[in-house]
């Protein structure tokens, strides 16, 4: 049955938006057909599921005249001319786009109706009573403290609260003498009126928000839209106090340096600034941006990723219990501190996004936002009452996100970042869980559309991605914004003009972990080709992605580095340049290599790399300056012609110096592609090529001479302490000698020996 939807003929500051409970058309179970011959990519529990072309049936997508339809084939194309940075303010609730691009979602076009008339209310209501959804995430310039011609304006959304008043350093922290007043909408305010002509509230001096319970018990807490928070570092246990930041323009940092462009496809740099220094200390922003910095900038990357920016007082969270969501964390240094890490990537180039927060909060009462929650109904609070504002496995609160002051809090804190800092985009944490009421706990996800679409999902939160996208994209229209999301949702990097969340990446989070199960539980001749390479391109059409082949979540969060699955404790015995390398070091390196640029070659339409990862970073600096280069990340036309479990190249692979096809007109049956090029790979062999004259025969003696001179020409000694006894085999095969000369890999790595071919004169 379909429900009405009611809204609010006139809201209030804190009234609640939408009807409860959110219900909502749906059609009935889809099943969906999956095709048997090919990976479909479905990932269970904490996996993506996520199409590619090859593997999902033609009418689920659209078809590209470039795409040819081959059982061999596996491909990634992205529409050349999408972007979700779409900034038309006309959104058609009846003609959905994305059901254009993918028509199996048909059976859900009244859930996607319903979902768009939802957004294109609610900010029509925003524009109606604030004028603009720019205008409304200004609220930074409102609450918390502000200056004002000749005093300071403290205001705090707290409708639960009997009594309230402003305590800190300037008045002893006795309130007394400053009550705040509540007006109609929860909101208390007081106006603090300078002494002397200066500010009664010191810069850089602390100060707390005290109200009462109902039950008549007064508390303290920080407030809500605190600027900056400190805590005593020589005190255990100290609790965190919120500090007044105001500095007087000669402490203010000035930016110097614009925005860099937006990139056409991202390198990330993610990083931990308290974790990048070499000694045991959290390292600060100063020294991040002066030692840490231009090493990124020389490895090729263009973007850097900071986390645990937000200021969270637990430090072992990674940053991802936020506690005040307008304060930088105070263990790196102060808010001039950051501004000047920013604008010092900015001289160099490089894009800064933040790890931004926004799917839950800091369990937390004292220092963090769930201190303002005292019991009272979900209309008067951040969060939502009972179970549903609560997660069970993060141990933190949930948003209201349905909270008229809730979606100005978060809107603000958006653009607050964006302009106070210059910050030019964001990552957005753990957004699954914001997607649907049960937050993706204890949900497999297994590719029917019915599990997006249907009553489990949480359309007010949906509605607020789609207002911070489309607020985002309007203040700064080269932001880069990328969603963290392991369900797959269809449609989340999709414009909202479409009917789409509005990201402009999403997460390839399928990725690593197909790596770790191979790394994990595979033996090195039971690695499937086809496999990897399925999963690697295996993604929505015209959904760009961000590939990574590890992240925070591998590194650190209770998982081992890819390095340290490879080589584990040889790492710290068999790297040494004093020793030589044991072969599981030889091993290891070599497959991070090859796990890391085949990760970026296919995965994706961006690539991230988790800090220290780069360890051998001249191959991670030439990985990156191919696609500087070339662009083969930003191109539309990433291709896989051939997945082949059979040809694989052994000691005994023949070598043709000839094309094969049409006489004359090279490689004109490599799968009708116009380029290709040969790969010559023989295992622990090195091989020479020298030219002799067809007709000429050659003798026994002529065999030994150009067995010695290419010996010589390979830096190849011929000693029993340089080669045991090398095979030295000569064969006549057309205008071709072919001469191989088999050795250890050990005797032999350190050889330089040439290619002649064809087309070259007699040397």
């Amino acid at each position: 049955m379909e429900s009405s939807f009611n809204v609010l003929s006139t809201p209030m500051q804190g009234s609640f938006i939408s009807s409860s409970p959110q219900v909502f058309p749906v059609a009935s179970r889809n099943k969906i057909w999956f095709p048997s011959q090919h990976s479909t990519g479905l990932k269970f529990g904490s996996q993506e599921r996520s199409w590619d072309i090859s593997s999902t049936p033609k009418s689920r997508v659209r078809k590209d005249e470039r795409m040819k339809n081959s059982s061999a084939i596996s491909a990634v194309l992205t529409d050349d001319n999408s972007t979700t940075a779409s900034l038309e303010e006309d959104v058609d609730t009846e003609n959905i786009g994305l059901l254009n691009l993918d028509p199996a979602l048909e059976p859900y076009l009244d859930h996607f109706k319903y979902r768009m008339k939802r957004y294109v209310d609610q900010k029509k209501l925003i524009e109606n009573y604030e004028g603009a959804l720019e205008e409304f995430a200004l609220g930074y310039l409102k609450f918390g403290f502000n200056r004002e011609e000749g005093c300071i304006v403290y205001r705090e959304w707290a409708p639960a609260a009997q009594e309230a008043e402003v305590i800190g350093d300037f008045n002893g922290w006795k309130g007394s003498n400053h009550m705040m007043e509540k007006d109609q909408f929860g909101v208390w305010s007081i106006r603090i009126p300078d002494v002397d002509g200066n500010p009664a509230i010191p810069h850089n001096s602390r100060v707390k928000f005290r109200f009462k319970h109902g039950n008549g018990v007064w508390v303290d807490r920080i407030p809500a839209w605190i600027k900056y928070v400190t805590v005593d570092a020589t005190r255990f246990a100290a609790p965190y106090d919120g500090v007044y930041w105001d500095p007087p323009p000669s402490e203010r940092y000035h930016f110097k340096y614009p925005r860099p462009p937006k990139p056409k496809a991202p390198r990330i740099y993610e990083a931990h600034v308290g974790m990048s220094s070499s000694e045991p200390r959290v390292n600060s922003y100063r020294e991040f941006a002066d030692d840490v910095l231009p090493r990124i900038k020389a490895n090729n990357y263009n973007t850097v990723q900071l986390m645990a920016i937000m200021e969270h007082s637990y430090y072992g969270s990674f940053g991802y219990h936020v506690t005040n969501f307008f304060a930088v964390s105070c263990r790196s240094g102060n808010p001039e501190d950051l501004k000047y890490l920013i604008d010092k990537a900015h001289s160099l180039g490089l894009q800064v996004l933040m790890d931004v927060v926004h799917s839950h909060a800091s369990n937390n009462i004292t220092d963090g936002l769930n201190g303002f929650d005292i019991g009272q109904s979900s209309q008067e609070s951040y969060f939502h009452a009972g179970d549903r504002g609560y997660h069970n496995l993060w141990d933190s609160r949930l948003f209201n996100y349905a909270n008229w002051e809730v979606l100005r809090f978060l809107l603000s804190n958006l653009r607050w970042w964006l302009e106070e800092y210059n910050f030019d985009g964001f990552r957005f944490d753990g957004i699954t869980s914001m997607l649907y009421v049960h937050h993706g706990i204890n949900m497999g996800f297994t590719g029917n559309y019915y599990e997006y679409f249907s009553e489990a999902t949480d359309v007010d939160a949906v509605v607020y991605l789609m207002l911070a996208n489309n607020l985002i994209h309007k203040i700064s229209p080269d932001a880069t914004i990328i969603a963290e999301d392991v369900s797959g949702m269809p449609g989340l990097g999709r414009p909202v003009s479409e009917g789409g969340i509005g990201f402009d990446y999403r997460l390839a989070m399928a990725i690593p972990d197909k790596w770790i199960d191979y790394v994990k539980n595979k033996n090195d001749q039971d690695w499937s080709m086809k496999e990897v390479t399925s999963s690697l391109t295996n993604r929505r059409y015209t959904e760009k992605c961000i590939a990574y082949a590890e992240s925070h979540d591998q590194s650190l969060v209770g998982d081992k580095t890819i390095a340290f699955l490879l080589m584990d404790k040889e790492m710290y015995s068999g790297m040494s340049c004093l020793t030589d390398a044991s072969p599981v070091v030889d091993r290891g390196i070599a497959l991070h290599k090859m796990i890391h640029f085949f990760t970026m070659a296919l995965g994706g339409e961006g690539y991230l790399n988790f800090m220290g990862n780069e360890f051998m970073n001249a191959f991670d600096r030439a990985m990156n300056l191919l696609d500087k280069k070339f662009s083969f990340l930003a191109s539309g036309k990433q291709i896989v012609s051939s997945m082949d479990e059979d040809n694989k190249v052994g000691h005994d692979v023949d070598h043709f110096t000839s094309p094969e096809g049409i006489p004359g007109v090279a490689e004109t049956n490599f799968n009708d592609r116009p380029n290709s090029f040969k790969v010559l790979s023989p295992a622990r062999t090195c091989v020479a090529y020298y030219r002799v004259d067809e007709s000429m025969s050659v003798t026994e003696d002529d065999q030994i001479a150009i067995s010695s001179e290419l010996l010589q020409t390979a830096n190849i000694e011929e000693s029993d302490e340089k080669l045991d006894s090398p095979s030295v085999n000569i064969s006549d095969v057309g205008q071709t000698v072919v001469v191989s000369v088999e050795g250890s890999n050990e005797e032999l790595k350190d050889s330089d020996a040439n290619v002649w071919d064809d087309d070259q004169s007699d040397d």
